[in-house]
Formats: C-alpha cells, sequence, structure tokens
C-alpha cells in the first residue's frame, strides 16, 4: 500500500470513530433490567466496532512513516485498546459471564468469524526488541555458567577416541536396523508378485488381459477428469486456491518486504525529527527567547501597576501551582482578578461556618441515607449502565487534533513523510514560553517582593492553592519493605535464574493455540441454556485479560486493574500454553512459583517472605512479567495430603496475598496459574486470590475439526479429499488437543511422510493411536462446570437464568389465564 492509501484508511478510520463516538452517550443511561437483552446487543455492537477500529489503528502505526501522525495514531491505538477492555469489562457485568455469544451481533453487523479476533499491536515486541535481546543474553549468559556443574555431576569424562568409537557404533546399529527393515519389504513385495505370477498369469487369456488393461487405464482417465471438475468447482466456489492465486503468494511475500522496509524509513524518519526537534527548541530559545522575557515582564508590571491603582495595594502573585502568571493571563482584567481573589477570602469565612452546619445535617442524613439505601440496593440491582470511561476523553481529543491539523493536510506537501516543520514550530514554542515563563514567575516574585517594602512596607503575601476536600480517612497504605536494598538488580536477577524461579519461556504465538468459535451461542442463550465456550473464546479473553495490558504501560495504567487469572480445565487442553503464549506475546519474563518448584528452596517463614519479595520486586523492575503457578490449587488445599506434608504447599499463600494487594496501575505484572483439580482448594481463598478464572474445556466439534487439519497441515501433509477430517473431528469426542497432537505426530512419521505419494492417509490411522490415550470423561468435565458455578460470577449467571426463567414461567400463566 501506498502512503495515499493508508491516508484515506486513516480518514476512514476516523468516520468510523465519530459514529462510535456518537453512540457512547446513550449507553450512560441507566437501563431497568427487563431491558437487558436490548442492553447487551448495543454493548456488544459497540465492542465489535471497536475492534475493528482497533485493528486499523494497528495497521496505519505500524505502517505510516510521518513521525507526527505516527504519535497520534499511538495515542488512539492505545486508547482505542483501552476503550475495548472497558467494554469487556461491561459485558462481563451484564451476561455475568467472562465468555459472550456474539453470534447474532456479528451476522447482524455483516461480519465474519475472523472480526472477532483480539488484535495484537505490533509495537509490543517491535519496540522493545532491544531490551528482550540483552535479556535473552543475560539470561543465556547465566544458564551456559551453570551447565558445567550440571554436566560434571550427571556424565561421566570421555576421551575424543571413545567418544567417535561410540558415535560410530550407534550409526552402524541405526544403518543395520534399516537395512534390514527395507529387506524384509522388499522380501514382501516380491513374495506377493511371485504369488500373483504363479496364480494370476496362468488364468487369463489375451482378451481377458486386454480387458482388465482397459478397465484399469479408463478407470485412471476417469479418476483424473474427476479429480480435476472436483478441482475446478473447488476453485470456483472459493474452497481452494486458484493457480493465479498460488502465483500471487510471491506478490505477498513482497509485500511483507515493502512493510520491512517502511519500518526502516520509520527509524529514519524518527531520527530526523528527534534531531529537528533539538535544534527547533534551541533556535526559539536563542532568537525568540529574549523577546518573550521581556514581554511577559512588561504585561506583569503593568498588572502590577492597574491592581494597584484600583485596590490601593500590590496584589498577590498566584502560586506556581495555580499556574503562576498564566493565571493571570488567562483572558481576566485587573477587576476580574480583585473580585476573584476577594471571593477566594470570603469562601475561606463561608467553610467555617458550613462545617459547623455540615455538622448537624450529617447526622439528619445518615438516618435517612440508611433508611433508603435499602431501596436504592434493590432499584441498583435491577438497573444497567456502562462505566464511566478513562479512554473517551483521550479518544476525543485525538478525533479533534486529527480534524484540526491533519483531516486538511495533502501527501503533496511532504513527499518524502518528512516531519512538518510549522506544526512542530508551534509545538516548540509553547514548551519554550512556558519554560521562560516559570523563570519570569521567580524574577517578578523577588521584583513584586521588592516594591512591597518600597511602597507599602508589607511583606509578602504568597496565594497559596486552596487545600482539596478529602473523604473519610481509610485504613493508611503501608509501603512495602525493601528486604534486599544493598542488593543490585543484577543480582537478583542471577539469584533467581538459578534457583529455577526465573525461566527461559518458550516462543509460543498465541495464534498457535487453534480453535473454532462457537456458532450457537445466542440461541441456547435464548434458551435459558449455558453454552460451554470454544476454545477461540479461551484464546480470545487470554488476549483481552493479559495481553493488551501487559503490553502497554499506558494501556495498563488506565485500564481497569486484573493482577491476577487462574485456567482451570482439565490436563491436555493448553493452559501452559496460553502462558507461554501471553510471555512470546508481550516480551514478559516468566517467573515460576508452582508448589513443586518450591520444595527444598527458602525453607522456613523468612525464606518464604524474602523469595516473594525477591520475585516481585525483580517482575516490576523488568515487567512485562508473569509469575505462573502451576497446580494452583495446592496453596489453597482444604486438606493437605500426607505425601504432600513435607512440601508444605500452602506456605507461600500469605505472602502471595500480601504482594498482590501491592500491584498498582503502571505495575505490568500478573499471576497466571493452572489448575485441573480445583475441587480439592478452598473456594473463599482460591476466587479472592485470583480475579478472573477462566473454565478451558474439552474442544467441540468446530474446535476438533480445525484441530486435526491444522495440525496435520504443520507436518507438510496435505489434507486431501480421501481423508475424512470430519469423522475423526466426531471419533475424537472427548479427546484435548495434546492428544490428537500425540496421535498425529505416532502416525505421520519420517518415514510415512515419504509414503504419502503412493498412499495417501486414511482416517483409520489415527483410530489405533486414539485408542491407546485416556480421553476427558464427562463426569470430569461436569465436576470442573459444578465448580465453576460455585464461584461468584458463576453463582451470579445461575441466579440471572433462574430469574428468566421464572419470569417466563409467570409470563406463560397469565397467557393461559388470558
Amino acid at each position: 500500500m501506498s502512503e495515499g492509501a493508508y491516508q484515506r484508511l486513516w480518514d476512514s478510520s476516523h468516520v468510523a470513530l465519530q459514529e462510535l463516538l456518537d453512540q457512547e452517550q446513550p449507553l450512560l443511561e441507566p437501563v431497568p433490567d427487563r431491558e437487558r437483552h436490548s442492553f447487551q446487543y448495543k454493548l456488544s455492537s459497540l465492542y465489535l466496532q471497536y475492534l475493528g477500529l482497533l485493528r486499523r489503528f494497528d495497521t496505519l502505526y505500524d505502517q505510516m512513516v510521518q513521525p507526527q501522525k505516527r504519535r497520534l495514531l499511538r495515542r488512539l491505538l492505545d486508547s482505542v485498546a483501552g476503550r475495548v477492555l472497558e467494554l469487556k469489562d461491561d459485558l462481563v457485568r451484564a451476561d455475568l459471564s467472562e465468555y459472550h455469544c456474539l453470534d447474532r451481533v456479528l451476522q447482524d453487523l455483516r461480519f465474519t468469524p475472523a472480526d472477532l479476533e483480539v488484535p495484537i499491536p505490533k509495537y509490543f515486541l517491535l519496540e522493545q526488541s532491544n531490551i528482550l535481546k540483552e535479556r535473552e543474553l543475560m539470561l543465556a549468559e547465566i544458564l551456559w555458567r551453570m551447565k558445567p556443574a550440571t554436566s560434571s555431576e550427571h556424565f561421566p569424562e570421555m576421551t575424543r577416541t571413545e567418544a567417535i568409537i561410540l558415535l560410530q557404533r550407534a550409526e552402524r546399529a541405526r544403518q543395520g536396523r534399516l537395512r534390514a527393515t527395507f529387506m524384509r519389504e522388499i522380501r514382501k513385495e516380491e513374495e506377493q508378485n511371485r504369488k500373483i505370477r504363479e496364480e494370476g498369469w496362468q488364468k487369463f487369456s489375451q482378451d481377458q488381459a486386454a480387458v482388465s488393461i482397459q478397465k484399469v487405464w479408463k478407470g485412471y482417465l476417469q479418476r483424473k477428469r474427476t479429480h480435476r471438475d472436483r478441482q475446478t468447482e473447488m476453485e470456483f466456489i472459493g474452497m481452494l486456491p486458484s493457480p493465479i492465486q498460488v502465483d500471487n503468494l510471491g506478490i505477498m511475500s513482497q509485500a511483507g518486504f515493502a512493510e520491512d522496509v517502511r519500518r526502516l524509513c520509520q527509524t529514519e524518519r524518527e531520527e530526523e525529527f528527534q534531531l529537528a526537534m533539538v535544534t527547533t527548541h534551541d533556535s526559539l530559545k536563542e532568537t525568540e527567547g529574549p523577546d518573550i522575557k521581556e514581554k511577559l515582564k512588561e504585561q506583569i508590571r503593568q498588572w502590577f501597576i492597574e491592581c494597584h491603582a484600583l485596590t490601593g495595594r500590590f496584589p498577590d502573585y498566584p502560586d506556581e501551582s495555580l499556574g503562576g502568571s498564566y493565571l493571570i493571563f488567562s483572558d481576566k482584567t485587573p477587576e476580574q482578578l480583585k473580585m476573584e481573589l476577594e471571593m477566594q477570602a470570603q469562601e475561606s469565612k463561608k467553610r467555617d461556618q458550613e462545617k459547623n452546619k455540615e455538622k448537624e445535617q450529617e447526622k439528619k442524613e445518615r438516618k435517612k441515607k440508611e433508611e433508603e439505601a435499602k431501596t436504592r440496593k434493590g432499584e441498583a440491582s435491577t438497573m444497567l449502565k456502562v462505566s464511566p470511561s478513562k479512554f473517551i476523553p483521550v479518544i476525543n481529543a485525538g478525533h479533534e487534533e486529527y480534524i484540526h491539523v491533519w483531516r486538511s493536510r495533502y501527501e503533496s506537501i511532504h513527499p518524502n513523510q518528512s516531519f512538518d516543520p510549522k506544526t512542530l514550530q508551534m509545538e516548540k514554542k509553547k514548551e519554550v514560553e512556558q519554560e521562560i515563563r516559570i523563570q519570569v514567575d521567580e524574577l517578578m516574585r523577588q521584583e513584586l517582593k521588592n516594591l512591597r517594602l518600597a511602597v507599602d512596607r508589607e511583606e509578602e503575601r504568597a496565594l497559596k492553592a486552596p487545600k482539596k476536600k478529602t473523604g473519610k480517612k481509610t485504613g493508611k497504605t503501608k509501603k512495602e519493605k525493601d528486604l534486599t536494598l544493598n542488593r543490585s538488580l543484577d543480582s537478583l536477577f542471577e539469584e533467581l535464574v538459578v534457583s529455577g524461579f526465573l525461566r527461559k519461556s518458550e516462543t509460543v504465538p498465541l495464534r498457535d493455540y487453534i480453535g473454532d468459535w462457537l456458532y450457537l451461542g445466542s440461541t441456547l442463550n435464548l434458551a435459558n441454556k449455558l453454552p460451554m465456550p470454544s476454545l477461540f473464546d479461551v484464546r480470545q479473553n487470554v488476549a483481552l485479560y493479559a495481553v493488551l495490558r501487559l503490553g502497554s504501560p499506558d494501556i495498563h495504567s488506565m485500564a481497569p486493574l486484573i493482577r491476577s487469572i487462574l485456567l482451570v480445565g482439565p490436563s491436555g487442553v493448553g493452559k501452559k500454553m496460553l502462558v507461554k503464549a501471553v510471555c512470546t506475546e508481550t516480551g514478559a519474563n516468566l517467573f515460576d512459583l508452582s508448589p513443586d518448584n518450591l520444595q527444598d528452596k527458602y525453607p522456613g517463614t523468612t525464606g518464604v517472605q524474602m523469595l516473594v519479595h525477591m520475585v516481585f520486586k525483580v517482575a516490576r523492575l523488568l515487567q512485562p512479567s508473569v509469575i505462573w503457578i502451576g497446580n494452583a490449587e495446592k496453596n489453597f488445599y482444604k486438606r493437605v495430603p500426607k505425601e504432600e506434608k513435607e512440601m508444605d504447599p500452602k506456605r507461600i499463600k500469605k505472602d502471595l496475598t500480601k504482594a498482590l494487594r501491592l500491584l498498582h496501575p503502571g505495575d505490568r505484572v500478573m499471576l497466571i496459574g493452572t489448575t485441573d483439580q480445583p475441587q480439592l482448594a478452598e473456594p473463599k481463598g482460591l476466587c479472592r486470590t485470583y480475579e478472573r478464572i477462566l473454565l478451558v474445556p474439552r474442544p467441540d466439534y468446530a474446535s476438533r475439526y480445525v484441530l486435526w487439519r491444522r495440525m496435520i497441515e504443520a507436518h507438510g501433509v496435505r489434507v486431501t479429499q480421501g481423508l475424512d477430517i470430519s469423522a475423526l473431528a466426531k471419533v475424537s469426542d472427548g479427546y484435548t488437543p495434546s492428544h490428537i497432537h500425540q496421535a498425529i505426530q505416532s502416525v505421520l512419521t519420517e518415514r510415512r511422510v515419504l509414503q504419502l505419494s503412493k498412499r495417501p492417509l486414511v482416517a483409520s490411522e489415527f483410530l489405533g493411536h486414539l485408542a491407546k490415550l485416556e480421553p476427558v470423561y464427562r463426569e470430569e468435565e461436569e465436576s470442573l462446570k459444578d465448580w465453576y458455578f460455585k464461584t461468584p460470577l458463576g453463582r451470579k449467571r445461575v441466579q440471572l437464568i433462574k430469574d428468566q426463567d421464572a419470569e417466563e414461567a409467570k409470563l406463560a400463566k397469565e397467557k393461559k389465564r388470558k
């Protein structure tokens, strides 16, 4: 795409943004509970449209070259992502569920399931690539230093000749085994051919042989024609790529190369812009700085004279916290300033009088409030409303800047996509004026003091900022004691790596967590049934709750705070894979505080306290960070099993909850727990520690179909019509993605892949390997569902369905009576 195409995309994005901003205002009005479905529909529609806008802004910020436009796009990208997270939070409160059925909204908006995918901004990894490389080098160096100690303990020393002889022996044995298998197959084929020659050739006459050859040849031709016709039909309906599209793959690779070239241009233009910012600032300070300084001094002196002529005394100079001299020249006359100063003095007297009256009124109002609170609670619980947004003002400001500054700018003015010097000069002029104003304020305060002493013989009276009203004092926030005050970050990092608490995460993109979305969710909801989430829903929630928050400090500081997530599901559904994907997409460090990893390390209460402090301190200093706890139920056991009493899995419980409370907006640290047996834990402690609980179920039919197809194709095998993927998806009901992966690996060996040209894959080949694996039975899944519906959000959801069933029953009875 050219720069003009990106400009047109930007223009159309702001048209869509204006429409979305117009839809925001009606949602702020409270809606009764009986209109819940319409409220959810509007909220879901707004959420999906913001997702599409986020995808556009991500593309624009990634490929636009002009540095000033990119700064505005970055603010818009972060604020739109934050608004998506706010709407997700509102959807959870409206649906009383972490998963939402958006198929009806998707159909009405004429979107595709691909529009449901949460886009992960590309700058998350691109802009911190240097930092990530430094961390990887540091981690690799520490691990390399640990290698000699571990290798000498487990492996005996061996000379070079002994090692060569051992390798030669193993290689000869391998080649011998291969030869034996090949010879065995050759003998079998020869035996079959011999039997065919002895039995078959003698029975056929010349005519019969000709007929059989014709049958084979005609069958071959017909199969070829059928395959070609089928191919053209599939190409026509868009199910297979045409030869032209295959040729276009080369063009796609060229387009990817063009994107990389544009990113290089971005860095060049950014360096030019940074240099221009410094030079413009310095030149403005040298050329226009003295004139601005003298002009400000004259204006302030004139204000002194006018105020003295009106009031008979020199004015109080505004404090720096109030804006300094900026307050003087904010389009106010001396008379207005005089009135403001007098009003402030009168207000201070009135406040003292009102305080006494307020104390008496508070006693009366408390009684009224206690009586009204009972009725209000019932009304508030039946009203639905969108929470006020922190990101809408930022979006509005960015939208207005685009309208006033960039909408009317044409690309012909700056063909090389360099910065705009006029806009830069205006911005820097404001900065220079502000810097000079602060210097002038210091000088004029001293001058005012001298004038008072010389003319009125008065001491200085500083105009203090009014005190902010504070509410009732809550408990004092205790600061965390630094137990490692005298230690460097490098030493703490190395200690955690050596102890095994800081690990190198595997590179797993989030898109590799394969799964299809839920197609009939709205239909089940209308029938008041609880649909199980799909693997696509799980991937979407992990992207929203973890990836978007950890990827950007601006998003994390303003978005609804989430400190911890718990992934609940049977073993093999990909919970650990999701943890690795979060680390991969955000470049986060991976800390392992699993109970098994804690055994025989940092014993005693002081040891655990020191460990938790070190982990959270390093995690905050090297954010983003993910703290993973496998088998999270063990930290909250109802009863500790006898075989695990020595491990003492509950010893980290108190320090972990205290450390989590100290995380604030801007601390990009997240605790992610995984468990397949949450029933063994105390529900209150587990639900208090983990703010979001995501149920990861067995894959449904749609997800199993996609899993089989994608995993087979990942082995370099093209799925043909002879391989019935639908049958495999039906047969593998109850099996997890891990089971499917194991079965595919067992079948698609290197030797079997080489035989595909002669013997295509058949679905029956996978059945024997699946039968050897133990599936997830419905009883296990039902027990997990029952546990989930005992969590706070699950209980609310069940109660909502009961209330809806009761209302429908009442309506049905009333209709019968009529």
